[in-house]
């Protein structure tokens, strides 16, 4: 099969690892970049040697016979830009968190639906070497049934390199949450429940920098915690934990890599760690899980199968997403039909 061609729209932060992921995938070709400021955008053209360059969306769109479209840009901007590309009948990978609220979220789908339009959203955390491996030993019964699971993630002070952050009025839940709340739903299912408190803990942001959620999923009551805030003594490389106790058994996943279960068979441990990746920074196994969502997003356009997190299957994380916002101003839980 011929490369399939893409452009991106967005040339900030994020694409200067989104952009040689896809490389990295293969089976593709960038002939064109969007960036409203486009001097950005010719700075990164240059970079990965990108033909074309437009100051507007809907310009490229009918200038350039496309297999898909790639949208790097601040989430404000994810809503025109899929109804865009839904309008040219491209196909459409949208960054999370998917919309601004969940109507929009909800029309996002709709439109892609009834345009006949694959929609698939990037969300990558599930794609950590380490998650899939704690999905495989769950999955073959290792520990037998979950019952009660803990998910801790832990970010870092990146508001240098994404400023925007400062200003937004759901900060952790919508950018950690959303990540620690698709991971939940692809380990345990939907939630029919689900309890949030979350906290601000300095002056010069605007949202919320830590949370708590609680969810249940069937029989697993799963805890999510986020945080911005919170001292990262470990690996910054992979700042987050798991901690999964089964009816044969526990799993724990450290920041280290290391997986730990104790079941019948006795304690058995192993390393699951990333492969590593020249363009990426600091932030190893985010950057390297980059690429696994990537090739199955692409295999997702190629064959037509949907994606792991599909705009329809991402909507659900959505509606939990909005839905902390809401138990946390209300103070209540909130239980899904």
């Amino acid at each position: 099969m011929a490369d399939l061609k893409f452009a991106v729209f967005g040339t900030g932060w994020w694409s200067h690892f989104q952009i040689p992921a896809w490389f990295e995938v293969g089976g593709v070709k960038l002939v064109a970049l969007y960036n409203r400021t486009v001097s950005k955008a010719e700075k990164m053209a240059e970079r990965f040697d990108v033909p074309r360059v437009y100051g507007d969306p809907e310009e490229l769109l009918q200038n350039e016979e496309l297999d898909f479209i790639d949208i790097i840009t601040e989430v404000q901007a994810h809503a025109p830009l899929v109804y865009l590309a839904a309008k040219y009948k491209v196909p459409v990978i949208c960054q999370k968190p998917m919309g601004p609220d969940y109507e929009t979220c909800q029309k996002m789908v709709e439109t892609c639906r009834e345009a006949g339009v694959p929609f698939m959203i990037h969300e990558n955390l599930r794609w950590h070497t380490p998650i899939r491996a704690v999905k495989h030993i769950i999955d073959e019964g290792q520990i037998g049934q979950p019952f009660r699971a803990r998910l801790r993630i832990i970010g870092y002070d990146d508001y240098a390199n994404q400023p925007l952050l400062k200003t937004l009025e759901n900060l952790v839940v919508a950018d950690l949450g959303s990540h620690l709340l698709d991971t939940a739903h692809f380990l345990f299912g939907e939630a029919q429940s689900l309890y949030c408190q979350h906290y601000r803990t300095r002056d010069d942001i605007v949202g919320e920098d830590v949370a708590t959620v609680v969810l249940r999923c069937g029989d697993v009551t799963c805890t999510c915690e986020m945080s911005n805030a919170t001292y990262n003594e470990w690996d910054a490389n992979f700042p987050a934990s798991v901690l999964v106790e089964g009816t044969k058994g526990t799993l724990e996943l450290g920041p280290d890599y290391w997986i730990r279960f104790a079941a019948e068979e006795g304690l058995q441990a192993r390393r699951h760690a990333p492969p590593t990746y020249p363009w990426a920074d600091n932030q190893t196994a985010w950057h390297a899980s980059i690429v696994d969502c990537n090739a199955d997003l692409l295999q997702a356009l190629k064959t037509g199968r949907p994606a792991e997190t599909s705009g329809a299957d991402n909507l659900m994380i959505m509606r939990l997403m909005f839905s902390a916002y809401e138990s946390a101003a209300r103070d209540q839980v909130i239980t899904f039909d």
